[in-house]
C-alpha cells in the first residue's frame, strides 16, 4: 500500500478532478490538488474514474475457471444440476481453493474489489469447499473483499445432518447464511424458514436466500420470508436471490411484495438471465426497493456461460429491463456498485473522502458509455494499490491461464 496522487481524471458527473490517496484511503478529491513530497503520481489523461465493482452473486467454489472445458450434458430440471455438480466434484476431487482463487483474480483484473459468494455445504463435502474459499479470502485479504454465503445448495430439510454444517459454517467465519426454494426443494416451508431464521438469530448472521420458484409459488414463499423478517426484527439484513416469482405476477400482486419488501428493506439479487422472469428494474426503484446484480454461476457444471466483467452484467441487466437512456443505464451501473455494496454491507465504499481507495480507471466518456461498450479497464487500483493495468495483473499477483486464454502473464 503507497499513497498515490491520481491527476486529471473525470468523475461519474464529469467533474475532473485529481484524488488523492493516503494509507488506502481517499483522503481528497478536488481540482489541482497537491501532495506531499515522495507520494507517487498517476496520470490519469481524461479517462474516467468509477469506484471498484462489486459483485453481488457468484459461486467462487464452483467454477472451472483454470481447467479444461467442462462438457455439459445436465438434463434440465434444477435438482438434475444439483446432483450432478455434486457427483461430478467428489469424482474429480475439484479444488475450491485454486479455482476460487484463479476467479476472484480475473475479477480483480476488471475491476471488482468486493465479491459476495454462495459456497456449497452438503452432506458429502462438509465444509471442504467452504475451507477452499477461506483460504482464497485470506490470500487476497487487502486486494479482494470476499463475503462468504453458507449456502446449502441440496436442501436444508431434505438432507438431515445440514442444518448442523451451516451451524459450524457461521461458526467458522462464513459471513452470511444462505437458503434455497423452501417449497420446491424442502417441501416444508414454514419448518425450512424456521430453521434457517433460528440459525441466523443465533449466530447474529444476515440472510440471502436463493428463490427461484416462479410465479404465485414463490410468491407464497417470499411472503413467508417477509413474515419471519418482521418478527425477528431483521429489516436491512436479508437479501432474497433471484425472485423470478416477481416477473411472473399480476401487476397488484407485485405491488404489493414490493412495498413489503421496501418497508422491511430487504434487497433483491438480479442476474437478469433472458431465460427466466425477473423483477422489473423500474418498478423496484419507484417502490423504493433495493435490486443489485450478480454473475451467479461462472463457467461450471451448471452453465458454460459467464464472465467476471461487472460492467457486462449491467449491461445484461439494462437489456433485459428495456433501458435505453443513458440516466437509465446508470440505474445499472448503480446495481453493481453503490446498491450492490449497500445491500452486501460492504462497509467504506464510494468516490467519497474516507472511503477505501478502490477504484477503476475506463476508457469511456461517460457511465452509460462505460456500460453499453464495456470500456476497457486502463488501471484497477485496490486498497490504494494499483493491481492491474490495460487488463493485466500488476506485481507479484499470479493468476493462471483460463481455458483457452494465452498463458502470458502480468508483468
Amino acid at each position: 500500500m503507497t499513497d498515490l496522487l491520481l491527476n486529471n481524471v473525470r468523475l461519474p458527473d464529469g467533474e475532473v478532478a485529481d484524488v488523492l490517496i493516503s494509507r488506502g484511503r481517499i483522503e481528497r478529491i478536488g481540482p489541482g490538488l497537491g501532495a506531499p513530497a515522495g507520494v507517487a503520481r498517476e496520470a490519469g489523461d481524461g479517462a474516467l474514474l468509477l469506484p471498484g465493482l462489486v459483485e453481488g452473486h457468484t459461486h467462487l467454489d464452483k467454477t472451472t475457471w483454470d481447467s479444461p472445458w467442462y462438457v455439459n450434458q445436465v438434463g434440465p430440471a434444477l435438482t438434475d444440476r444439483i446432483n450432478n455438480e455434486r457427483a461430478w466434484r467428489a469424482a474429480s476431487g475439484h479444488d475450491a481453493a485454486a479455482h476460487s482463487r484463479a476467479l476472484a483474480l480475473a475479477f480483480l483484473r476488471e475491476g471488482t474489489t468486493r465479491i459476495r459468494s454462495h459456497v456449497d455445504i452438503d452432506t458429502e463435502a462438509g465444509l471442504r469447499h467452504l475451507e477452499g474459499v477461506h483460504r482464497t479470502r485470506e490470500a487476497l485479504a487487502g486486494l479482494v473483499e470476499i463475503q462468504t454465503v453458507a449456502f446449502p445448495q441440496s436442501g436444508l430439510l431434505v438432507r438431515p445432518g445440514t442444518a448442523a454444517l451451516l451451524d459450524q459454517a457461521l461458526a467458522q467465519g462464513a459471513d452470511v447464511l444462505g437458503g434455497l426454494d423452501p417449497c420446491a426443494i424442502d417441501r416444508d416451508p414454514a419448518q425450512s424458514l424456521d430453521l434457517l431464521f433460528g440459525l441466523a438469530d443465533k449466530h447474529g448472521k444476515p440472510i440471502d436466500i436463493h428463490l427461484h420458484e416462479p410465479g404465485e409459488l414463490g410468491a407464497f414463499s417470499l411472503d413467508l420470508i417477509l413474515d419471519r423478517v418482521q418478527a425477528l426484527g431483521m429489516r436491512g439484513r436479508v437479501v432474497v436471490s433471484h425472485a423470478f416469482c416477481l416477473g411472473g405476477v399480476d401487476a397488484k400482486r407485485l405491488d404489493g411484495l414490493l412495498q413489503r419488501l421496501a418497508a422491511l428493506d430487504v434487497a433483491l439479487l438480479t442476474t437478469a438471465p433472458p431465460s427466466r422472469p425477473v423483477p422489473p428494474l423500474r418498478a423496484c426503484r419507484e417502490a423504493g426497493v433495493t435490486l443489485f446484480g450478480g454473475n451467479d454461476g461462472i463457467r461450471d457444471t451448471w452453465t458454460p456461460y459467464g464472465s467476471p466483467d461487472m460492467l457486462a452484467r449491467a449491461m445484461m441487466i439494462g437489456l433485459r429491463n428495456d433501458l435505453r437512456r443513458d440516466d437509465e443505464i446508470g440505474w445499472v451501473f448503480d446495481c453493481v456498485t453503490t446498491a450492490a455494496a449497500r445491500a452486501c454491507g460492504f462497509a467504506d465504499y464510494g468516490l467519497a473522502p474516507g472511503a477505501r481507495a478502490d477504484l477503476v480507471l475506463v476508457a469511456a466518456s461517460g457511465v452509460a458509455e462505460a456500460v453499453a461498450q464495456r470500456a476497457p479497464r486502463r488501471l484497477v487500483i485496490s486498497g490504494g494499490t494499483r493491481v492491474a493495468r490495460e487488463g493485466r495483473l500488476l506485481g507479484k499477483l499470479a493468476e493462471p491461464a483460463a481455458p483457452g486464454a494465452s498463458a502470458e502473464r502480468p508483468a
